[in-house]
């Protein structure tokens, strides 16, 4: 389904192929600046970051060639020159896109692969007027994006999509199927195969449809790696884009538990299962699965989940290896906001770099996967909620994006820069200490004072307040959602707010 449009840019001001017209003033902010605990890497004051851009609405970045980064940003995205890591500098910032007069918004991932980029949205499942599916961008210069395509109308939501070699794998979801879909973008967009879950296996279709919610998909070397929440994460030969085939699968569940579940909460939030993103080193022959949970108050495991890892080496018989564990934190429920659970990652040579929201960034050696070596950690909870970890120069530099969707939580927008090097960060602020946070809604500091997001929340709703803090969704912060779930009020107010 294909549609003309008209999109609005309020950002940097870039020509496009469609000649379309440039709106006014930027309003998301986008400032480089440091925190106080950002500084030059491991010294005196132990590992730190290098460097950090504010970027409001940041979610999923992703590095594309040339030492640029690309950010979702909610209600768009941004390219950011990163060639300096300790300056970090915005290229360009799209942050008000309209397809036909209605808002492109719930912007959280990207994917980019050589001079093409894809903008899909929104993430989650709404019940308004709002443009659903993605618009593709030639950024052979990144600092003047231009559209190539008319934006792609899905029908459905897109909460990730995958671009690999101009074929583009999105995860399409509704109550009568979890599917992932595959379009040719290499000239245009076309639509070429798919793959279901309930043709796979239908007694699936017995079970909540968030609970079998296909979260993600990567792609390596003809595998994609489906994160299927509590089916499983599932591998499928993408040789032939057009006809996707079942290779094998890992599972912490099986149908039949998930079917005794009464509680929605248990099933959807709880482990075990929460498949929410996976991905392979760069031979193919590690696979690491993260699992996104919280606390529900059933049966154990209950609290954040981790990491866990295989060998897909002979990816019909995927053999389980070892485990990285979440931080523990004060309260590890949902609402709390107190999140340290596993989110976005990436492995290579040997080291998987990973975000875990507000308990931080970490790097791990996992060249024995059956023991983890945690070799670097940094963290702010009161400031950073970090959604992803990527690789910018292998051996010296990652970036990590925080992000201000996390539910009663002061956490900003911005994209971190950090050295890759061995070390632990000077007194870590705990996360266990109850007095360090208001879990209804205030964080304070180590010394039980307001952080500075909080103290200096103003009528007006300025970010740190517990609500408002939410930018642009339409259901939950994270996972997945419906507009009746926590989020959309908020969502809408955010998006009013920085328009006006």
């Amino acid at each position: 389904m294909q549609r003309r449009t008209v999109l609005r840019r309020s950002g940097a001001a870039v020509a496009s192929t469609l000649s379309l017209p440039v709106v006014g003033t930027r309003s998301a902010r986008a400032t480089a600046g440091s925190s106080p605990r950002v500084g030059s890497g491991q010294d005196e004051s132990g590992y730190e970051p290098l460097g950090r851009l504010e970027i409001e609405g940041a979610a999923e970045a992703v590095v594309g060639d040339d030492d640029v980064a690309y950010l979702a940003t909610t209600t768009g995205f941004a390219t950011v020159d990163v060639s300096e890591p300790a300056e970090p500098e915005l290229l360009f910032l799209e942050d008000d896109i309209e397809v036909d007069g209605d808002p492109f918004l719930e912007i959280l991932d990207v994917a980019v692969d050589g001079d093409r980029l894809v903008v899909p949205g929104p993430a989650n499942r709404t019940s308004g007027r709002l443009f659903e599916g993605f618009c593709c961008y030639d950024v052979s210069d990144p600092a003047a994006p231009e559209l190539v395509a008319e934006p792609y109308e899905t029908g459905f939501h897109i909460h990730n999509c995958s671009l690999e070699d101009d074929v583009l794998y999105v995860v399409g979801n509704d109550p009568s199927d979890n599917v992932v879909v595959v379009y040719d973008v290499a000239d245009g967009v076309e639509r070429i195969g798919r793959w279901s879950l309930l043709e796979h296996e239908p007694g699936w279709a017995d079970v909540d449809w968030i609970a079998r919610y296909l979260h993600d998909v990567s792609v390596h070397d003809d595998v994609a790696y489906l994160a299927h929440w509590n089916p499983g994460t599932y591998l499928l030969d993408v040789s032939d884009p057009a006809e996707p085939e079942y290779i094998s699968h890992v599972s912490e569940t099986d149908l039949q538990s998930q079917r005794s579940v009464e509680n929605d909460l248990e099933i959807r939030h709880g482990l075990p299962g929460n498949d929410h993103y996976a991905t392979v080193d760069e031979t193919g022959d590690l696979l690491a699965v993260g699992r996104e949970a919280w606390a529900t108050g059933g049966e154990e495991p209950d609290g954040p989940g981790g990491i866990d890892l295989y060998d897909v080496s002979n990816s019909e018989d995927p053999v389980s290896r070892g485990s990285i564990e979440p931080l523990a934190a004060a309260d590890e429920s949902y609402d709390a906001g107190l999140w340290t659970t596993a989110h976005n990652f990436e492995l290579r040579n040997d080291r998987l770099y990973a975000a875990w929201y507000r308990g931080g960034v970490t790097i791990h050696d996992v060249s024995d996967p059956d023991d983890p070596e945690r070799l670097a950690a940094w963290r702010d909870p009161h400031v950073a909620g970090f959604w992803t970890a990527r690789v910018l120069e292998p051996g010296e530099t990652f970036v990590a994006s925080s992000t201000q969707a996390i539910p009663n939580a002061p956490t900003e927008g911005a994209l971190y820069t950090f050295p890759i090097e061995t070390g632990e960060q000077a007194d870590p602020p705990s996360l266990t200490d109850p007095d360090a946070f208001d879990l209804d809604g205030v964080d304070r500091d180590d010394d039980g004072n307001e952080s500075a997001a909080d103290a200096d929340d103003g009528d007006d709703g300025a970010e740190g307040n517990a609500d408002d803090s939410i930018p642009g969704f339409t259901g939950t912060a994270a996972g997945f959602g419906l507009v009746s779930v926590a989020g959309g009020a908020a969502a809408l107010e955010w998006v009013r707010r920085r328009r006006r």
